[in-house]
This record gives structure tokens, sequence and C-alpha cells, in this order.
């Protein structure tokens, strides 16, 4: 597909962008609180106020990555620029999981809200109702999705906010209530042997440091969403993104410690125990009655479905990513339309069905589907630090707006690895779960990557057999046939990019462009030779023996957006498919303008 031909969708502002990526992270107060209560007792809202430090912390490294490579992928964007495509495919399918996870779960969490309400419910059919109704909300334009989203968003904040309020007028007019009491049962908690109901029961004597440890890891799931802003920062209009983290990161600060405290003051533990997965609606009919349980109700199976909303536009935007870049099959998920670049109704169509499909393998069992969640985008956001920190090393010179302090990033990292551990320590069949998923999926995503290698062996394998090799060598050519444009700025680097190549493409024809301009006309004719030297001794030595390496010349515009979509043009081929180097400060245009290239040194 040409790169000029490209149809530009309506971008999105900070309040649509916020309500997208804020009902999926704010969804979690309808559930986190009982959780946080079930480990640390009267503790719980320091441990969101912490949680809240962790989020602060990650807003320095999303920020910093995302507003350099400010690409659909979150993750894997990141790794996919920093480090190799088959560490970035790992991180890709880990946020995979995480938004499937997330829209079955939602979706039947939902469906269980409505069910308290009407009790011969389907469950099951109104979950999978659910995420087909928001396939085709997505399917008919992310705009028009987002104004859903910002109507969801918009009625769960005011009911969030009169929850606070009716807990805080209470506790002035009747005292401190169970809070009290809720003191002495934490300290009980503490000391002796307590049921933790469904999720896990611990022995006696146990600690309040490890109390608070597990509490702090599995208080980590009312960050999930955070990273959600991330898959879809290219339908966002320039300068959006970082408001997003902003607006996410005060309502979790916000939001998570006053509603467990009104919950501590309004209920005893106990209670707690036993309605932990519907916990505001049972703390709305205490604080007000009927009328304002079934407003919770209403917000939850809302805000529960925005989530999923919140899952199809982050992982639509990130498997459009992965399938241009050849990790996932794009014959299947992009038809062959002029259309191609901005049409992802078959990549939504395959998410539905991946997540109905787990629907009815699970039967909605939310024991399996917690543990590839949890573990899913913890890992997610631990890969993102990480990622910041490999930048950092491979891409020193890389055009920033904004870098973070690195202690912030080392903190960040260890808090996610922190709450990975204690995940598992809390339920050990978290990580089982997780990698019964996990394991297929990133066994098909690397067999698209090393496809080529795969279809060398079998075409030599069928030379023998007339009638599969005639099947399996055009194949391969339509593998590695495809063209890579590289832009070389100095021959020096010329082996990297190409070694680079070898080991994370499957296309054999690169394209060596050198704009002479960029070192000046008096130095430009002792490079060209050189550089042709290299390309010479390559061939000559062999040293890339499967590869056809062409070398263009160009000596009438400087490197920049203009000529990189001419040679993309000229060539026909995608921009994710052309490499470059860092994008320096000395540039007067950035990443972003560039639209989509990949950086390999």
């Amino acid at each position: 597909m040409p790169a000029d031909k490209k149809i530009e969708p309506t971008r999105l502002g900070e309040f649509f962008s916020t309500a997208i990526a804020g009902n999926d992270i704010l969804s979690s107060a309808l559930y986190v609180s009982g959780i946080a209560i079930l480990f640390a007792g009267i503790y719980a809202p320091l441990i969101f106020i912490l949680i809240g430090v962790v989020l602060w912390l990650y807003k320095h490294v999303y920020t910093e990555v995302v507003e350099a490579l400010p690409l659909n992928g979150g993750a894997y964007n990141c790794l996919l620029n920093a480090t190799s495509k088959t560490f970035a495919s790992v991180a890709g399918v880990m946020t995979i999981l995480s938004y499937v996870a997330t829209s079955v779960i939602s979706a039947k969490t939902a469906a269980e809200y409505l069910h308290t309400v009407i009790t011969n419910l389907p469950v099951l059919l109104v979950t999978a109702i659910i995420i087909i109704f928001f396939a085709g909300l997505v399917i008919a334009g992310v705009k028009d999705s987002a104004k859903v989203a910002m109507g969801i968003f918009a009625f769960h904040v005011v009911t969030l906010l009169l929850f606070v309020v009716l807990g805080l007028m209470n506790l002035f007019i009747n005292g401190w209530g169970q809070f009290q009491a809720n003191i002495i049962a934490t300290t009980t908690m503490f000391t002796y042997e307590f049921s933790k109901s469904s999720i896990h029961q611990l022995g006696p004597s146990v600690g309040m440091i490890k109390m608070l440890f597990l509490a702090f890891a599995a208080s980590l799931l009312g960050v999930s969403g955070f990273e959600s802003s991330a898959n879809f920062v290219e339908e966002q209009k320039n300068g959006v993104f970082r408001k997003t983290l902003r607006n996410m990161l005060i309502g979790v600060v916000i939001f998570n410690p006053l509603i467990a405290f009104v919950i501590l003051a309004t209920l005893p533990i106990s209670s707690i125990v036993a309605s932990k997965d519907f916990i505001l609606a049972d703390a709305a009919f205490q604080l007000s009655g009927q009328w304002f349980q079934n407003l919770l109700v209403a917000d939850a199976f809302l805000v529960l479905s925005g989530a999923v909303l919140t899952s199809f536009v982050g992982a639509s935007g990130l498997m459009y990513r992965m399938t241009l870049d050849h990790c996932l099959p794009s014959s299947i998920l992009l038809p062959r339309l002029k259309s191609r670049n901005t049409h992802v109704t078959r990549i939504i169509l395959a998410f539905t069905l991946l997540c109905i499909s787990i629907l009815l393998m699970t039967q909605g069992n939310l024991l399996s589907l917690a543990g590839v969640y949890t573990i899913s985008f913890l890992g997610v956001m631990t890969m993102f630090a990480v990622g910041n920190l490999i930048l950092r090393v491979t891409r020193p010179d890389l055009k920033r707006t904004y870098q973070g302090p690195i202690v912030y990033v080392l903190l960040a990292a260890l808090a996610t690895i922190i709450g990975i551990v204690g995940n598992i320590l809390i339920d050990p069949k978290n990580i089982v779960f997780f990698f019964i998923y996990f394991l297929p999926a990133i066994c098909i995503v690397l067999l698209m990557i090393y496809r080529d290698y795969v279809l060398d062996h079998l075409v030599n394998a069928t030379k023998s057999i007339p009638f599969l090799y005639a099947h399996t060598y055009p194949l391969l050519l339509h593998v590695i046939k495809p063209k890579i444009i590289v832009f070389a700025h100095t021959p020096e680097k010329l082996y990297a990019s190409i070694e680079y190549i070898r080991k994370n493409e499957t296309s054999r024809n690169i394209v060596v462009v050198y704009c002479v301009n960029d070192n000046g006309h008096a130095h430009s004719a002792e490079q060209t030779r050189v550089f042709e030297d290299y390309i010479r001794f390559f061939k000559d030595a062999r040293i890339f023996p499967l590869f056809s390496i062409e070398f263009v010349i160009e000596d009438t515009q400087d490197f920049g957006p203009e000529v990189v979509r001419k040679f993309a043009n000229r060539y026909r081929i995608h921009l994710n498919n052309v490499f470059v180097g860092s994008i320096h400060e000395t540039h007067d245009f950035s990443f972003e303008d560039l639209g989509g290239v990949r950086i390999i040194q």
C-alpha cells in the first residue's frame, strides 16, 4: 500500500481518550476495595495511597516512551524499537491476553451484577451479547464508540462521587460506625488464622508485614487499565496522551482510598468477606437503601461494559500494529483493499471470536481468567519499564519530549515485579492458568516471526516430492520477496542494520538508501564509495548469502518525512517496513512525523 494515500481519521481529544481508558481503570473500584480489605483490613486506604505512588512512577515511564515513540502497541512498540521483534512479541501477546481476560471478566461481572436484579437472566448468553455489542460499536468507528464511553464514564464518576459523599455524611452524622470494630478485627486478622474466602486461606500467626505485602500485590489489580491509553495513542490528538495518564492517576488516588474508607466505616469485615465481589452494592444499601443499591448495580453494569469497550479499542490498535509487523497473519486479519491502513474489521472480529471461545472454554470461570489477567497486565507494565531502561542504553540519542529520573523507572519496575511475586504466592494457580493461555499464543506469533526458516526447511524437505514442492516454494517466495528500506547515515553501521533484519525479519530484499545532503556534498563522494565497498564485500564474502541488497543514492532531498514517504511509495511498501536510526534533537521533525517507521539503531 503506498504511503501517501492514507485516510486520516478523526482523532480523539482529552476527555474522550480519558473516558475510554478511564472506564477500564476506574471499573476496578467496584471490586478492588474488597480485595484490599481482605488482606489489609483498616490499612486498605493506605495501601491504595501506596499504589497511587506506583502509578505516579509509571506515569513518568509511560510519558517518556510513548511521547518519543507515539505508535499504537504500548510495551510492544517500545520493545520493538529498543530490542528485537521476538522480545517485543512476548509483550504483545501478554497485552492481548490481558485485553481478552479484561473483556471476558468485565462482561461476565457486568452480567452477574445484572443477575442480582433479574434473577432468571442467562449469564453466559448476556456476557456474549455484551462482547458482540461492543465489537459492533468499535467497527462502527472509534469516534462513535468514544461517545458511548464518555457517557458511561461520566455516569460512573458521578456515582462514585455520590457514594463517597453519602459515606462521609454518614460518618459525620453517626460517628465512626464500624471502623472501631474493624480495628479490632484487623488486629485479629494479623495475629490469628483468617479465612480469605475463595481467594486464599492463610495460616495462623501471619505477621502484619506479610499481610500488607499480599494486600499490596492483590490491590495492584486497581491499576489495571493504566496501560490502555498507550495502545490507541495514534487515535489521540497531539499532547493528549500525558493528560489521560494524569486524569487516570487523579481518579485512582482520589476514589480508591476514600471508597475503602467508607466501606470500612459502613460494614464489618465479616460482611466485607462475604460480599467482596459486589461490596459497593452492599455498602450502598447500608448508606441509603434500595434505590442507591440499584443505582450502583446499574453503574456497575455500564462501567464494566465500558471496560469491554476499552479492551476492544486497545486490542484492535495493538493487533493492527502487530499484523503490519508480520507477527500476526496479515492475509487473514487485513483485507487486500485500498483502505488497508484503516480497515480493522477483521481484527475486531478475530478478537471477538477469541473472547467468545475463551468464554465458552472456561464457562466464565473467573478463577482461570483472573490468573491470566493479573500476571499479564503486571507483566506488561514491568516490560514497559524494562523497555524504558533499554531505550536509554540502545537509543540514547532518540528525540524525547520528556525524560524521567531513572530511579523512578527502577522503582516502578520493582513494584510490579513484587506484585507478580505476591499474586503467585496468594494463589500459585495463577501462573499455571497464565501459561495455559500464553504458551499457545506465543507459539503462533513466533511461528509467524520465523516462518521463513520453517518454510525453508519445508522446501528442502519436499524437493523430491514435486506436488508438495510446487505448493511450498511459492509460499517461501511470498514471505521473502517483500522489500525493506534501510536509511543509512554512515557505512560503519550498515552491517548492524542488515544483521538486525536477518534476525528479526523474513524479507530478504533490502534497499539501502543514502541521503547525500545529510553529510554535505564534499564528503558524499567518499561516503558513497565506502558504502559501495561495504556492500560489495558483503556479497563477495557471502556474509549475507540469502540477501539481495540494492544501494540507492538520494541527492535531491535531506532525510526526513518527505523522502521517507517518497521511497515507501516508490517501492510500494508500508512505512513500518522502513527502518531508520534514532531521531535526534538536531532533526527538525519528530518520530511521529515519519509515520510509523522502525528505529533499529
